[in-house]
């Protein structure tokens, strides 16, 4: 089921006390910021609102801070809720290394399936509620807020619970088992990074930042241009499997970009390698097959030549006669 437009609010101005107030939100997993991977995975949101100090991010997003600073969550949720127009809203930590657009197309699906749920929120492996990994219905938060705005003479300084408590919330079991994993000390960013590497994520991890970096939002068949990549670098020479690739993606580019460009590009390199291999192994047949009829050749005339001058040699008393005669 497709899920209805939606706008996003991520919390990024804690103090990060277990991390020695350290910039938690900077902080990297596989070379990427732990807010700029909160961000990708919620890259869908018609509107993004960070509620922290501004840095620089990959995408854009509007800015906001909670009143007074430091005030807490619901102080922040208030500030990130002026902006938001959309029917749902993601509310989102900006410590989730794993969390990723899967999670969220579920968050909101489920959301949206049933109109009696004020939220959905994101549960951990040991059942935990994750209230700032969740989607929620805006007018449910608004309205929560200024109830207890009015009870309270204000928010800040108060719990998220405080809120989610009165909410029609549905739980999700998280669906990967680490979209839910937070960093908030430095063993959980140690644990987070060792985690790339332990689960074969290695390559998709380093793509991903790749792409971010270079500002591509496009998605390829990373197959075919590793066997291409194998392909070049056997039937030509190893240098030629990155100048290969690298040459793909610039002809992609100057076809307009996009996957069908790659795939095409990558096609007509894999022919031409194909048929360099194809030539090279031809080459080569042909060459031991020429030094093979030479070496045989010689073989044989080496041969009759032998022969012939044994026969000499076995006639040499005729022919000695003869010469004598």
């Amino acid at each position: 089921m497709k899920h209805a437009a939606y706008d996003a609010v991520v919390l990024a101005g804690g103090a990060a006390r277990r991390l020695g107030g350290a910039d938690k939100p900077g902080l990297a997993v596989a070379g990427r910021a732990l807010i700029d991977r909160v961000l990708d995975a919620c890259a869908g949101a018609g509107t993004t609102v960070v509620v922290g100090p501004r840095r620089p991010t990959p995408r854009p997003v509007q800015w906001s801070r909670e009143d007074p600073p430091g005030g807490g969550p619901l102080a922040a949720l208030g500030a990130g809720l002026r902006a938001v127009t959309a029917e749902y809203v993601l509310l989102l930590a900006a410590d989730l290394p794993f969390l990723t657009r899967t999670t969220v197309h579920a968050l909101l699906t489920e959301l949206a399936a049933e109109p009696s749920y004020e939220g959905v929120v994101l549960t951990d492996p040991g059942g935990r509620d994750q209230p700032l990994a969740a989607a929620y219905r805006t007018e449910a938060l608004r309205r929560e807020l200024a109830l207890i705005a009015t009870e309270h003479g204000g928010v800040a300084g108060l719990p998220l619970r405080m809120l989610t408590h009165e909410l029609a919330l549905r739980r999700l079991p998280d669906p990967t088992g680490n979209a839910s994993f937070d960093c908030d000390t430095w063993d959980d960013l140690s644990t987070a990074r060792a985690h790339i590497r332990e689960h074969g994520n290695v390559l998709d991890e380093w793509i991903a930042a790749a792409k971010a970096d270079l500002g591509i939002d496009l998605d390829v068949d990373i197959s075919v241009l590793l066997d291409l990549a194998r392909d070049a670098a056997h039937g030509v020479a190893r240098p030629a499997a990155p100048l290969t690739t690298f040459l793909v993606g610039y002809a992609a580019a100057q076809a307009g970009g996009g996957p069908e460009a790659v795939a095409e590009a990558s096609r007509k390199a894999a022919a031409l390698a194909e048929r360099w291999a194809k030539e090279s192994s031809g080459s080569s047949g042909s060459a031991e097959s020429s030094g093979s009829a030479e070496s045989s050749g010689s073989a044989e005339s080496s041969g009759s030549s032998g022969s012939s001058s044994g026969g000499s040699s076995a006639e040499g008393p005729s022919a000695g006669e003869s010469s004598t005669a």
